[in-house]
């Protein structure tokens, strides 16, 4: 992605190959939709910070998504694969494995406070080798704290790695309109009802309903910050009318998609 701190003389330099706790950068692509990085890892764990657009993250097992004013952290090490959605803009941080030794072992979605995005801008301006003493270490030491207390958001839905269950999850995120129940696709899967429902359980940790509604939450999240209206996403979800839509987001997530993304978009 651009980088937004670019000055003359610019060059890239791999961050795993920069000896500092945090390598920053500012990203912004007009139009993302179909930008894509395909799987790879780092050595360094990664904060990829989303102000305007979508990203969604499969990582080794899970797929996130992060609309406006959420983050995701990715452990140093953990293959992932990233796309984005809508016009983007946000903040990319490395951090390295001795300072992210508290930040969390495993992949997630974290809010970001306006504390948190303001500390990411500041980091981003930084130089590759800023002074590892004075103002400068003392920014990345509260960065490095605000990282570590970032409250996590369940914007997450678990991949089977099973390839039987992986070709029924495939389809079903290729049609999320269809509305097909358990017995119906464990037809097309070639297997039994209580088949289906074990194998998605012993993979995913849900049932298969609660595995689909989740679905649901994080397209209909990935869609309305790439700019989709309510009732676009309610038909994209196969629901037969708007309030169904909204009345399932508002169990999962709290709130209405209406005020979930205003929130977002606000200050």
């Amino acid at each position: 992605m651009p980088i937004l701190n670019a000055i003359d003389g610019f060059e890239w330099i791999d961050p795993d190959d920069v000896p500092r706790p945090i390598v920053a950068f500012g990203a912004q692509m007009s139009d993302a939709d179909g930008f894509e990085l395909e799987p790879h890892r780092h050595r360094k764990g990664q904060m990829l910070l989303v102000q305007r657009g979508a990203l969604s993250c499969e990582v080794e097992g899970g797929l996130w998504i992060v609309p406006p004013r959420s983050a995701i952290w990715i452990p140093g090490g953990a293959l992932h694969a990233i796309r984005a959605s809508g016009a983007l803009e946000g903040y990319d941080a490395f951090v390295d494995s001795d300072a992210a030794a508290r930040l969390p072992r495993a992949c997630c979605a974290v809010a970001v406070t306006p504390l948190l995005r303001e500390l990411l801008a500041r980091a981003a301006h930084l130089p590759y080798f800023y002074e590892d003493e004075g103002a400068n270490a003392r920014l990345v030491a509260v960065l490095l704290d605000e990282l570590a207390i970032a409250p996590v958001e369940d914007l997450h839905l678990p991949m089977p790695s099973d390839p039987r269950l992986r070709k029924v999850v495939d389809q079903m995120m290729a049609s999320p309109a269809d509305r097909g129940s358990l017995k119906i696709w464990a037809h097309r899967a070639g297997m039994g009802e209580r088949t289906l429902e074990r194998l998605i359980h012993r993979q995913t940790g849900m049932s298969f309903g609660r595995w689909r509604q989740q679905l649901g939450v994080v397209l209909a999240v990935k869609w309305l910050a790439g700019g989709a209206s309510i009732q676009q996403v309610a038909g994209e979800l196969g629901y037969e009318s708007v309030p169904s839509f909204v009345t399932m987001f508002r169990k999962a997530l709290g709130t209405s998609p209406g005020r979930y993304m205003a929130e977002r978009h606000s200050g």
